[in-house]
């Protein structure tokens, strides 16, 4: 995938490791300039204080040269000199009979000027390579007869061990600092492209940590220049969508007021109808139409209750403290008359011995309507003859919960089903005349008071909805 992080690291580093391999390169030419240059300068310090030491008589050479002296040249047996002296150049005199030859030149020789070359050793019984070495020769002539001039050569060598090992030192030297500087720079360049990406990572936890129906304008006030444009892009996107969903959820809310006065009249004079209709097609047809009725007017109030629910509405309303146990108490005798017309045996199960207030924060009307809609689900499924209990808890297992529970010993629902009837619209069963909201509302306000909720079979049979709320701080 393609990575912009990636994209400017490799711009950003890609140069500094070109330049340092320049810088290496250059280094490595640098160091080696210098090495030879401090070994040529000993080099030629030595051949011209060797020549010193063969002066011409007559046409001969007096070649003064103690033992002393040559003790001294070899005292380093590591760094040792090697010296030769040729007159003509190339028949030997004095020294070492291995050194390496100078380099054939086009022209005559320079006189009384140091030459300096790269050579191997070579071994005298079968020319084989032994060890490299810089050498330095200087071309001399001699003689008192100008006509009869003889040319004389000499040759100091040195192993190039020593010159490696200040060739290495020097490369070492000024690389060492070189890399550091690269891996630092590499360091503040990587921090750097972090830093600079950070609100971009920001943006998107913002983002990626809503909640669909969250359409809240983002807030990136320290964000650069070109990240502002497209979260300000991304804010006008948000409003627009708000603003169509405003209209629908105001839509459905306005349309479900106005449907509230004609349902319930159409449900009041359906009642009437049957109530003074004698018994025959026309009752029959009268009592559809007050079973269409009462399931619209009651798909109404679900509708208007699930507008209550909405984020902006939930948002426009105060938490306060609240006694569950009082609540879950009065809307369960509410819900008596009910449970009575349904035949079903609907009770509130108090504690053994009196417990202390179970307090949570929220919004009053809407926990009443969510633990109303679970108990007329419950009347409204279990079937009649059934038992539905409701029951408020503070469990030991979970500190800082506070447990709702309906339940009864209905048919319960099938095991495929029990994640999907929080699903709006959705509906387990087609008996009765529910709409699919209830439940759906019922999450809708618990998660809005930051809980949750499950529905799970219980047995022999039976069904058990369990909503989960933080409990309220200790004043």
């Amino acid at each position: 995938m393609y990575s912009l992080k990636r994209q400017l690291l490799l711009w950003l580093l890609l140069p500094q490791l070109v330049l340092w391999l320049a810088g290496a390169l250059f280094s490595y030419r640098l160091a080696g300039r210098y090495a030879n240059e401090a070994v040529d300068a000993t080099l030629a310090q030595a051949v011209r204080s060797l020549s010193r030491q063969v002066k011409p008589m007559g046409n001969g050479l007096l070649i003064d040269f103690p033992r002393a002296a040559q003790d001294v040249l070899e005292a380093d047996p590591s760094d040792k000199l090697l010296y030769t002296v040729s007159s003509p150049p190339g028949k030997f005199i004095l020294g070492n009979r291995n050194l390496p030859s100078p380099p054939p030149t086009p022209a005559s020789p320079p006189l009384g000027e140091a030459r300096f070359y790269d050579g191997q050793l070579e071994d005298p019984d079968g020319g084989v390579q032994q060890s490299p070495v810089r050498v330095a020769a200087l071309y001399l002539q001699f003689g008192d007869d100008p006509r009869a001039q003889q040319m004389m050569l000499v040759q100091v060598a040195r192993s190039s061990a020593n010159r490696e090992l200040l060739f290495r030192r020097l490369l070492i030297d000024t690389m060492l600092p070189l890399s550091l500087l690269i891996v630092l720079m590499s360091m503040i360049v990587w921090a750097g492209v972090g830093a600079g990406l950070a609100p971009i990572s920001r943006l998107r936890r913002l983002v990626e940590g809503r909640k669909p129906n969250d359409l809240r304008p983002i807030e990136l006030d320290a964000a650069p220049q070109e990240l502002r444009s497209l979260a300000q892009a991304i804010n006008d996107l948000l409003a627009s969508v708000r603003h169509n969903v405003q209209g629908q959820r105001r839509f459905i809310s306005d349309a479900a007021h106005q449907l509230r006065t004609p349902l319930a009249g159409l449900k009041s004079q359906s009642e009437l109808a049957l109530a003074e209709a004698p018994p025959g097609p026309l009752t029959t047809r009268l009592a559809r139409v007050h079973e269409s009725a009462t399931r619209s007017a009651h798909l109404v109030n679900q509708l208007l209750a699930l507008a209550r629910t909405e984020p902006e509405s939930v948002t426009r309303q105060p938490l306060t403290r609240l006694d569950l146990v009082r609540l879950a108490r009065e809307a369960t005798a509410e819900m008596v008359p009910r449970a009575l017309q349904q035949e079903v045996d609907l009770g509130f199960e108090e504690e053994d011995e009196p417990s202390p207030a179970i307090e949570v924060m929220g919004i009053h009307l809407l926990l009443r309507e969510a633990l109303v809609n679970i108990v007329d689900n419950a009347i409204r499924y279990a079937g009649r003859g059934a038992t539905v209990t409701v029951h408020v808890a503070r469990p030991p297992q979970l500190p800082g919960q506070v447990t709702l529970t309906v339940s009864d010993n209905g048919p319960g629902l099938a095991p495929d089903i029990e994640d999907k009837v929080f699903e709006r619209f959705f509906r387990g069963t087609q008996e009765g005349n529910g709409c699919g909201l209830g439940l759906s509302i019922v999450k809708e306000i618990v998660e809005r008071h930051s809980g949750s909720v499950e529905a799970r079979n219980l047995l022999p049979q039976g069904l058990q909805v369990t909503v989960r709320l933080p409990a309220a701080m200790a004043v």
